[in-house]
């Protein structure tokens, strides 16, 4: 068998080296759509351990762990892949940021022709995928791609497709890989998408104007429904004949086959008349009984040397022709689409909907690893498929949610990501008995603690300290606290982090200038509620975000982690017959990941909130997206006040989520006491 090589394919000891199988499970952060009545039924049932329905998936994560995780759930169930993959372009991670111009003052803020926008480069974890996919060249990029195909093979149906999106680049090498994990044999196609054309423009090669879209089945039983591309202009006008008839305009098309003859195809026909019609040299291109029946309708025109059908153009218009593997009806974006969401390489839904209408069936499962702005599962939502899709990136997942929310009486959906449990895996690979020596399991799990404890200090820059159970470290002259990976940093905590600080300073006062709160996660009403509990006991509190870059060895390795400071929420807020009013008021955040041009044409807090979201009842389970309002291009304007009203009296938990236009969420919880 011929067989692609690189460094890398194969390990020391021969063999193939296999991707990363370890599953782990997934978390729900936020359903969407989620009726209240389903909810509290679905939440009757959870509590029993009884299964709900089917829920599509929108996750945030690195696919080389979301994967993997899929695998019990859904191995051998996924009727229909599509993937995007990295080009090697500057562009795979990059979109366009808008900061809205202050035109008004609040509850509406509009976007209009002052509006601002930049290029918002790939965030580091973004930054390091890249590198991981191309840091050793093309080696590094066959690694990358074979694993995940791997894995999409064990994930396809035995039914199922892959359609894989790749350009010049990379496709004959990708072409390689998927002949070895699919077989060459169930190679079905190889698509020429014509996305632009490029005029006149000369340079010093020729134009690329096409993608490739490699499509492979999974066994030989694969689904496939015959997709059609509209006619030309040249075609249409040949349909210039009329018998006034009713039956409209058509033309003439020859019953001579063109392909190769067939046994039930070669025969002389006998019209109604008598008269024998010779066997054309490659066959007719109808049986026997069609013909007639054509003729019995009037349809066969019995002139000249040849048969020929009346091709009628209502029977064709809504039809159009058999799609080949050349689309070249599928325009690419331009700027100015209805469609564009601020992504270089997004991919028009029309392409997405050749694809999933030929190789899937209503209620399908699709899967799309590199959701991108969403594509794939806006199209497969619209055409009443089910879907998964996975992305890396914070701003894919907000943009991919924005969009499926405007899509009309989109479905409910789940939004997961693998949260604690992968950070709990990176922890037990990296500081786990394996480093931690031997003792008891008390002893080996303080040393496991310990261990990433200096880590996380170290690339805090600040120096350990000992004697304290609450304060682990200090940097220029403010203590550090370093919280776990299992849970967020709540309040309990902040309470004995302020008793210990008190307790370091003396009677002589504090010597430092307060505490840094390092965190994965932060409980929802803490930046707020902490701060206030904080300034009361005197003690300055700073809450920061352990990145989730430092996961990666490579963005560790390089120095590319940065912890920022939390947005901070404000909100007001009135009850009065069970009625909730409440109100944005404030939204500061930290706007360092902005060009300084650009944060000067922020002059109105609202300018940053992209998004917001409200649980009415949050249940400490899942947040529940049960109001929400958010800009967009066609309909950019931002409300800042929303009303709900309680059904029956008792105590309610309201928990209020904003996104900033780079896809950072900030939550807030209010306790509602309804009488």
């Amino acid at each position: 068998m011929t067989e692609l090589i690189w460094e890398g394919k194969y390990g020391p000891d021969g063999k193939k080296t296999a991707p990363f199988h370890y599953p782990l499970p997934f978390q729900d952060i936020e359903t969407v759509n989620e009726p209240q009545s389903v909810r509290a039924y679905n939440y009757s049932l959870f509590s029993a351990s009884h299964p709900t329905e089917w829920r599509n998936r929108l996750i945030w994560g690195d696919k080389k762990y979301v994967l993997p995780s899929l695998l019990p759930e859904f191995q051998g169930k996924v009727n229909l892949i599509y993937i995007d993959p990295p080009f090697a372009t500057g562009a795979d991670f990059s979109y366009t940021v808008t900061i809205p111009a202050d035109s008004s003052s609040p509850p509406h803020t509009t976007l209009d022709s002052g509006d601002t926008t930049f290029l918002k480069e790939p965030s580091i974890i973004e930054q390091k995928a890249y590198r991981d996919t191309w840091g050793r060249g093309l080696d590094g990029y066959l690694q990358w791609f074979y694993e995940t195909v791997v894995l999409l093979h064990e994930l396809l149906s035995d039914d199922g497709s892959i359609f894989v999106h790749c350009d010049w680049r990379v496709n004959s090498q990708i072409r390689l890989i998927l002949n070895e994990v699919f077989s060459s044999e169930y190679c079905l196609n190889e698509v020429t998408w014509l996305r632009s054309s490029s005029g006149k423009t000369t340079s010093k090669s020729f134009p690329r104007d096409t993608d490739t879209i490699l499509y492979y089945s999974k066994s030989p039983s694969y689904i496939f429904n015959a997709v059609f591309q509209p006619l030309s202009d040249k075609t249409i006008a040949m349909y210039d004949k009329d018998d006034h008839d009713g039956r409209g305009l058509y033309r003439y098309y020859p019953m001579q086959k063109t392909g190769g003859p067939g046994p039930e195809t070669t025969y002389d026909y006998v019209d109604d008349n008598g008269k024998i019609w010779k066997c054309p040299a490659k066959g007719w291109r109808m049986k026997y009984e069609k013909i007639k029946a054509l003729e019995n309708d009037d349809r066969l025109v019995l002139t000249g040397n040849t048969l020929q059908e009346k091709a009628y153009w209502n029977e064709r218009e809504n039809e159009g022709k058999i799609a080949s593997n050349l689309w070249n009806d599928i325009p690419n974006l331009q700027g100015s689409s209805n469609q564009m969401l601020g992504y270089p390489t997004q991919k028009p839904e029309a392409l997405l909907e050749r694809i999933i209408r030929a190789s899937s069936n209503e209620n399908d499962l699709i899967l799309d690893c590199f959701a991108g702005s969403g594509t794939t599962a806006a199209v497969a939502e619209k055409l009443n498929r089910r879907w998964i899709t996975a992305d890396l990136g914070r701003f894919a997942i907000h943009t991919t949610r924005k969009r499926l929310l405007s899509i009309e009486g989109a479905r409910p959906f789940v939004v997961q990501n693998l949260g604690k449990y992968e950070r709990q895996a990176w922890q037990t690979a990296e500081f786990g008995e394996s480093h931690a020596g031997h003792g008891t399991r008390a002893e080996v799990d303080a040393a496991r603690q310990a261990r990433y404890r200096r880590f996380i200090l170290d690339l805090y820059g600040a120096e350990p300290i000992e004697g304290y159970t609450w304060l682990h470290g200090v940097k220029a002259g403010r203590m550090v606290y370093i919280g776990s990976v299992d849970a967020p940093v709540a309040l309990g905590e902040i309470r004995q982090i302020a008793a210990e600080f008190w307790r370091a300073a003396g009677p002589e006062g504090a010597a430092t200038n307060g505490v840094d709160v390092l965190g994965w996660d932060f409980a929802f009403e803490l930046n707020e509620m902490g701060k206030q509990m904080a300034a009361e006991a005197n003690v300055d509190l700073r809450f920061k975000r352990i990145p989730r870059e430092v996961l990666e060895k490579k963005a560790v390795q390089q120095g590319d982690i940065q912890f920022f400071e939390l947005a901070a929420l404000s909100l007001c807020h009135s009850l009065q017959d069970r009625r909730l009013e409440l109100d944005l008021v404030d939204f500061i955040v930290n706007p360092d990941d902005v060009p300084p041009d650009v944060q000067q044409a922020v002059t109105h807090w609202t300018q940053w909130v992209d998004y917001w979201a409200i649980d009415w009842d949050y249940k400490e389970d899942t947040f529940h997206n049960q109001w929400q309002n958010y800009r967009t291009k066609h309909d950019p304007k931002l409300i800042t006040h929303a009303a709900h009203t309680y059904d029956h009296p008792g105590t309610y938990i309201v928990v209020v989520k904003v996104i900033d236009l780079l896809g950072n969420d900030t939550t807030r919880a209010l306790t509602i006491e309804v009488s």
